[in-house]
């Protein structure tokens, strides 16, 4: 197992439902994710596998989910320990299993391989796991050497992993699941290609990636269909493997079920008789020279040893995609469909024969393909890849140009199915239509085509996703779509030119960003102050516009341009607990909303902690006009000094700065009442301060710009500013 860096469902830190705490990413898939978890209640170390939230209420992918914890009923040290299936408050489902340290044969197949001893005690540990398994009648179906974990580097601690059969479905990925066969080519038993597939599959399996594991190589299945078909039919090459491992392999790999080994426990007999049989000198001399050398091939030449068929529309992943490429120049509208016009005329002559109606006699003699399938994707930002049965040469020449022209690879068979006349020429014009996209695949089974994609615009989402549908587009196909809104993950630093253009009333900020990115389907939260609806509005649209199928949460509040001038020029000053408190003047009534209306007179009190003792109090009120009203200190009540306000009284004491209109008639205190000429939010500010900050008396009213200027050139240092909104309306 290797690190990679997070960009999905959980982060570093992360605990769930109260009890495994994420501490690392393992591997990170197209469908699911794994990750390294520790148990807060048992200390225990646990592998988390998590499905993307796409596929969390997709019923075939929890099928699978729920097949691989079926295993926790298999108790043995050789196959990874499965314990239950959980899903989280805000719906992702994961799996709980052991936590296996170490190497996979894979690892070791690329570095060069391994000596046949090693490999012998390999064969005898995965063929006890596998004996466990099939007791409870569970056949793995997919053994190859990356599902082979050698725990801390030791063969004697090899350990079984993965038995969901559910992989990804992205260019690369080579576990195949479609219609009856399941498995790998490289590694799967012959009778798998057809669809039947017990325990002696697994045997066959065991003694195929046993033969890689020690080759350090990985089986030659040919580059098409029809290769694989005949090299599954012959004995595996073993010349130059050392006896008994030679022997053994041939045993398990007998292309004939019946001829081969027919059990996991007769495998571990044939070990046993062998076991007191001196390996030939190959096999006790470890050095590179007895073994084959290969070194590991670029991933091109990789992909066409592993032959991809048809797929489901259900594939989990514990396979990591690798790290995205820089983006490449997505292709533009049309390339195929000047192709489109000579496939038309063909197709009258030769529907027939390639929908299987007619007999080869006519000259053409493609093989029957059933299924009849095709794979055509693209990872994103990545180059396309085909794979699959196509009905004539222009077709196949069509595609391959296509993804020629992009870098990619096509491996394509010429053949005959249960297809309909215009087969060739419907498939071409869909790839058209989604070739454009940054990520797409077109998955043809027989009639049945799903087509899924990502596009960064939401109208192109929308209107692509309706023209699928339409009958002139997908022609005799019946049609499943699904285009999603990307990108697939969100780089926060992607949304700063964004908050930087909206940036009018103090700092815009995104609260608690991923360090990795956001995921499809996460939440994008933005806090901050702007000074009208307007700007707020520009913001949510702009960056509905970039974030994807991702839930946007704007914790933004609306000031006023005087406050948001204000708040550029106040103190960066943390607020000490100095409560303001806002009552009815007509009847001295706790307001705790702040909301006052037209024909209203707000009361303001100004309650002090039991510990201010001392320093100065400067308390003003900014309104939507632009005025700022000074309540403390003012020419009606010029002391501010916190020991004179007090007066000698101790603990927790409430000042009056705004007072009701019928205490203020005698004209020596300040009352307002609410009119309609300035309705909107006022900021109520208070300052803490160890001297007087300004150089005497400001006025009782002042406009918002001669306040900013006299606290831009403040004498002396704040130590707190309280505050809290007050709000007028009709």
């Amino acid at each position: 197992m290797s690190s990679n860096t997070n960009r999905g469902i959980f982060q570093i830190g992360d605990v769930l439902n109260n009890t495994y705490r994420i501490d690392k990413v393992l591997g990170l898939g197209g469908t699911s994710e794994v990750y390294r978890a520790v148990s807060e209640i048992s200390g225990r170390v646990v592998a988390i596998k998590a499905l993307r939230t796409e596929f969390s209420r997709n019923e075939d992918f929890l099928a699978l989910m729920t097949r691989e914890e079926e295993m926790r009923e298999i108790r043995h040290d050789a196959v990874v320990r499965y314990y239950d299936n959980q899903r989280t408050d805000d719906g992702h489902v994961y799996l709980v299993m052991d936590y296996v340290d170490g190497p996979g044969l894979d690892q070791k197949i690329k570095e060069g391989g391994m000596s046949a001893g090693d490999v012998m005690t390999i064969c005898q540990r995965v063929a006890e796991g596998l004996v466990a398994a099939h007791k409870k009648n569970i056949v793995h179906r997919d053994l190859s050497p990356d599902n082979i974990i050698l725990r801390d580097g030791d063969p004697s601690e090899a350990v079984i992993i993965d038995f969901g059969i559910a992989k990804d479905t992205n260019p690369g990925a080579e576990t195949i699941i479609g219609n009856e066969f399941a498995g790998k080519y490289g590694y799967a038993a012959p009778e798998q290609l057809n669809g039947q597939t017990d325990a002696r599959a697994d045997v066959y399996a065991l003694g195929a990636l046993l033969l890689a594991t020690f080759r350090g190589q990985k089986p030659n299945t040919g580059s098409n269909l029809m290769d694989v078909i005949k090299i599954k039919s012959l004995p595996l090459d073993t010349s130059g493997v050392p006896e008994p491992l030679k022997t053994l392999i041939d045993r398990m790999t007998h292309p004939d079920r019946d001829q081969r080994l027919q059990t996991a426990q007769a495998v571990l007999d044939q070990v046993a008789a062998v076991q007191t049989t001196p390996m030939s000198s190959a096999a006790v001399d470890d050095s590179d020279d007895d073994r084959t050398i290969v070194v590991p091939r670029s991933s091109r030449e990789d992909a066409a040893t592993e032959v991809p068929t048809a797929r489901t529309n259900s594939p989990v992943t514990d396979v990591p995609d690798g790290p995205a490429e820089p983006p490449k120049p997505t292709r533009k509208r049309g390339a195929l469909l000047p192709i489109l016009a000579v496939l038309v005329v063909g197709v009258i002559a030769v529907g027939a024969y390639l929908s299987g109606l007619l007999p080869s006699r006519l000259g053409l003699g493609y093989p029957l393909a059933d299924p009849y399938s095709l794979v055509v994707t693209r990872s994103e930002n990545g180059v396309p890849s085909a794979v699959g049965n196509v009905p004539s040469d222009t077709v196949q020449e069509a595609l391959v140009a296509l993804i020629a022209d992009q870098g990619g690879t096509a491996d394509l068979t010429l053949a005959r199915g249960n297809i309909g006349d215009t087969w060739g020429a419907d498939i071409v014009r869909l790839i058209d239509a989604v070739d454009h996209l940054p990520e797409w695949q077109v998955r043809a089974d027989e009639t049945t085509v799903r087509i899924s994609g990502l596009t960064y615009d939401a109208a192109e989402q929308q209107s692509l996703s309706e023209a699928l549908e339409r009958k002139d587009l997908r022609g005799a196909f019946d049609v499943v779509v699904g285009i999603v809104l990307g990108p697939r993950i969100l780089n926060p630093p992607t949304l700063s030119p964004i908050l930087a253009n909206h940036q009018n009333c103090g700092e815009l900020r995104i609260v608690n960003p991923p360090p990795t990115g956001y995921p499809n389907g996460s939440q994008v939260i933005v806090s901050g102050r702007v000074d009208s609806p307007g700007t707020r509005d520009s913001l949510t649209q702009r960056l509905s516009e970039v974030i994807g199928d991702r839930r946007l949460v704007l914790d933004v509040d609306v000031l006023n341009r005087t406050l948001c001038l204000i708040d550029r020029v106040l103190p960066n000053a943390p607020p000490v607990g100095i409560e303001i408190e806002f009552r009815n003047g007509a009847d001295n009534t706790l307001n705790t909303t702040g909301d006052y209306f037209v024909g209203d007179n707000p009361v303001i009190d100004i309650v002090l902690p039991a510990d201010l003792t001392d320093g100065f109090l400067f308390v003003s009120a900014l309104d939507v006009s632009g005025n700022v009203y000074h309540l403390l200190p003012n020419i009606l009540f010029s002391d501010n000094s916190v020991a004179n306000l007090r007066g000698g009284q101790e603990g927790a004491m409430s000042i009056r700065v705004a007072h009701s209109v019928a205490d203020a008639q005698d004209g020596g205190k300040l009352a307002f009442v609410v009119d309609d000429a300035s309705l909107g939010k006022t900021k109520i500010i208070v300052i803490h301060s160890d001297q007087q900050i300004f150089d005497g008396l400001r006025p009782t009213t002042e406009s918002a710009g001669g306040y900013a200027n006299a606290m831009a050139q403040r004498d002396g240092s704040i130590n707190s500013l309280d505050s809290r909104i007050l709000t007028t309306a009709r």
